[in-house]
């Protein structure tokens, strides 16, 4: 059966571009009904938490929701997003778009919005000082407490409740970045990568950035990714070779991130991290964290894209269906657990080289869509119609029992009964 999942997949990206910018994103309360003239692209979702002593809400996307392609009790990692409420309809934009592009993987989503985001997102006390006055630093330094209420109830809760891989991610703007690279120095076990976003390394007279080039010289980070994406803060005039000599308070948060950059690019080559970076200096602060997100995902996963030649397509001794096994036990090898090839593009390729008559590219790829999906009606449909096509019709009515058995519908029953007539 050649499902048209990519195609409507799609076509549900464009619908939330529009609805995001448009912002009349439609969020669902857990196990309510939703309407059925609105799109809704996640769950509000809350636990409370006794670290923090309040209800947090969680905004969390799945993927895949409702899709007939998917019946394999997939497994998804999972995105951990700071400031939540601010970039959640962004980044589920453009996961479902990368993903569906076979740039990066499909992933969960869960998106932090804040309560008290200087409490929380920050990693010590200070009173008043740079860019912030005694008030608007009363209750700054619940950062740690803010990581415990992640590790020790959040995560626990996200894996019992949906359905995650053993992969984490965290992304964080500006306060959110500091948290990132709070996180990635005294942390380091509770993500594999980070996306820090202009990330406010002034905090506390450059505390954290100072431990930050300590743990960077002797810590192994092999196995571990970040990316930093460094927003144009500077005035008119000024540029990044320039702006390290300056001593004005006005400098200081790009300075204390070109630093950053400069400990990270140093010690890379010792400590094993995989580190890329930015400097965007067509954005600001605040334009900077969707380019930045975007790009972030493609270079933390710049080992997941499958490309597809020409060759593949034409040259009949080309053996796709190794190259698809080969691709993805890569990727597996990169996330340290077991990463399947995608059944709908094993299914849509399968398919295709069946109408091209390229049946022996067709039955290896639909075998193989077999031995990864056993418990799917849909491989055991597509591969009858391969037997079909080369005559084994004893072969392709086990096939299609096969799939019946797992699901009853119409189009595998009408195949199976014209078999006999």
């Amino acid at each position: 059966m050649q499902l048209r999942y990519p195609e409507a997949t799609i076509i549900t990206m464009k619908q939330l571009l529009i609805a995001s910018l448009l912002c009349v994103v439609a969020f669902s309360c857990k196990q309510q009904p939703q309407p059925t003239n609105k799109v809704t692209i996640g769950t509000i979702d809350s636990i409370y938490s006794p670290v923090l002593k309040e209800y947090r809400k969680i905004w969390v996307y799945v993927p895949d929701q409702g899709s007939t392609a998917n019946n394999n009790k997939q497994k998804y990692p999972v995105l951990y997003l700071l400031d939540g409420d601010a970039h959640f309809s962004s980044v589920v934009g453009m996961l479902e778009h990368l993903s569906n592009s076979a740039v990066c993987p499909k992933m969960i989503v869960v998106a932090i919005p804040n309560t008290d985001r200087t409490r929380d997102l920050t990693p010590t006390h200070v009173v008043g000082g740079l860019y912030m006055d005694s008030a608007s630093s009363k209750t700054s330094g619940g950062g740690e407490a803010f990581l415990q209420f992640i590790e020790k109830e959040l995560m626990p809760h996200i894996d019992s409740a949906y359905p995650t891989a053993p992969y984490k991610m965290l992304v964080g703007h500006s306060f959110g970045g500091l948290t990132v690279m709070n996180t990635f120095v005294h942390h380091n076990n509770l993500f594999n990568a980070y996306v820090a976003i202009d990330p406010s390394m002034w905090w506390d007279k450059q505390k954290l950035l100072n431990e930050a080039q300590q743990a960077l010289q002797k810590n192994n980070y092999k196995g571990k990714s970040l990316y930093l994406g460094i927003a144009n803060t500077m005035e008119e005039g000024m540029d990044t070779a320039r702006v390290k000599l300056d001593t004005t308070d006005g400098t200081m948060h790009i300075r204390s991130i070109l630093k950053l950059r400069d400990y990270f690019v140093q010690t890379q080559a010792k400590n094993g991290l995989h580190f890329s970076y930015k400097y965007y200096g067509d954005d600001n602060h605040g334009s900077v964290p969707l380019i930045t997100e975007y790009e972030g995902l493609r270079s933390i996963f710049n080992f997941y894209k499958l490309t597809l030649r020409n060759i593949y397509f034409f040259d009949s001794t080309v053996r796709l269906d190794s190259i698809i096994d080969a691709h993805y036990k890569n990727i597996s090898a990169q996330f340290g657990f077991t990463v399947k090839p995608p059944e709908d593009l094993v299914n849509e390729l399968g398919n295709n080289f069946l109408q091209q008559k390229q049946l022996g590219k067709a039955g290896r790829l639909l075998a193989l869509n077999v031995a990864n999906y056993p418990e799917s009606f849909n491989v055991y449909d597509s591969q009858g119609d391969y037997y079909v096509a080369i005559g084994n019709k004893a072969n392709a009515a086990e096939c299609y029992k096969k799939s019946l058995a797992i699901k009853q519908t119409p189009e595998t029953k009408k195949k199976l009964d014209g078999l006999g007539k």
